[in-house]
């Protein structure tokens, strides 16, 4: 007899190739496949991969990628108010676009919850220069960042990515968490922006990083940044 504890496999239908498992384990392997991913999809605050639900529902991932993509064509063609999304390498419920007046009413029902036109620029930045400086940041939007790099990393929305080897300056990225608020996969699908920012060359000849910090309010934006 296998010990409680003791690992196993499954087949590529999906059912366990050893007897005597546990009960619960059994069960898991046994559910019918597409109503469990989606009860799991349910409860997950990030995006799944197909390999952690492929271990959480006992199945191969190629079973479980080939019901993903089913599940999210029938919500296409049912014109659900939800659907199901690829995102940032995994997958998730979301708020179908057709919807999201109705989403925003009831979230911020009266309430001002969005980033400011100021940490809106900055993100952008971010996401098209990363790695990148605050100095270079700021140099892009002609205003001091300071305050505003640290509502963003607050938020999740960028992270500290190792430092530049000749000046030693924190470098900054966006993170998987931005990609899954703007619906992206990567960084590949971003708007084709970057032509309109000024070159990496050019930031550096305007803005050397050992210029000295503007003074920043508690607004989480610079004095500076009107």
């Amino acid at each position: 007899m296998s010990g409680a504890g003791e690992a196993y496999d499954v087949t590529e239908q999906g059912g366990p190739v050893r007897p005597g498992e546990p009960a619960g384990a059994l069960g898991v392997a046994e559910l019918e496949l597409k109503p469990a991913l989606e009860a799991v999809l349910m409860v997950v605050d990030a995006p799944a991969t197909e390999e952690h639900l492929a271990r959480v529902v006992q199945r191969p991932r190629r079973a479980v990628a080939r019901a993903l993509h089913e599940l999210a064509d029938e919500y296409d063609s049912q014109c659900r108010g939800f659907d199901l999304r690829l995102v940032a390498g995994g997958w998730r419920f979301y708020a179908r676009a057709a919807y999201a007046d109705a989403v925003e009413s009831f979230v911020l029902d009266g309430q001002t919850a969005r980033l400011t036109q100021a940490a809106l620029e900055t993100l952008a930045v971010v996401a098209y220069r990363q790695p990148v400086s605050r100095s270079r940041v700021s140099a892009v939007r002609g205003v001091n960042c300071d305050g505003v790099m640290r509502t963003l990393l607050q938020r999740g929305l960028v992270e500290e990515a190792g430092t530049e080897p000749e000046t030693g300056a924190i470098l900054y990225r966006t993170t998987t968490y931005f990609l899954e608020r703007l619906g992206l996969r990567g960084l590949d699908e971003l708007p084709d922006l970057a032509p309109f920012l000024p070159e990496a060359e050019a930031v550096e000849r305007d803005s050397p990083e050992g210029i000295p910090s503007f003074e920043v309010d508690d607004s989480g934006d610079s004095q500076t940044d009107h």
